[in-house]
């Protein structure tokens, strides 16, 4: 099974203080660069994957919420894996 094209998916970001015009092209961008980088299977932490997509330091909460929105049927049901590294750091890696 395919996944699904992240500009054609009709299913929207939500939640408390999401608003749509503000926020969902910039999410659905954040969201589209974590997930072309993250689907090559590799094992990153959130830093990592924060500098290679170009977001500063601060969008490491961003970071973490892409990848649960992953997660999420509507924008694909990706399996995150996680695994803990040393003091309180964690690598995440995505597979279909």
């Amino acid at each position: 099974m395919s996944q699904p094209d992240l500009f054609t998916l009709t299913p929207r970001f939500d939640g408390e203080t999401f608003e749509p015009e503000r926020d969902e092209d910039r999410l659905r961008g954040q969201l589209s660069k974590v997930r072309a980088l993250m689907l090559d299977g590799h094992w990153r932490t959130l830093q990592t994957i924060s500098r290679e997509c170009g977001y500063p330091e601060g969008s490491l909460p961003g970071i973490s919420a892409r990848l649960r929105d992953l997660r999420k049927p509507k924008f694909g049901a990706f399996t995150v894996s996680r695994r803990y590294l040393q003091d309180g750091l964690w690598q995440y890696r995505v597979t279909p």
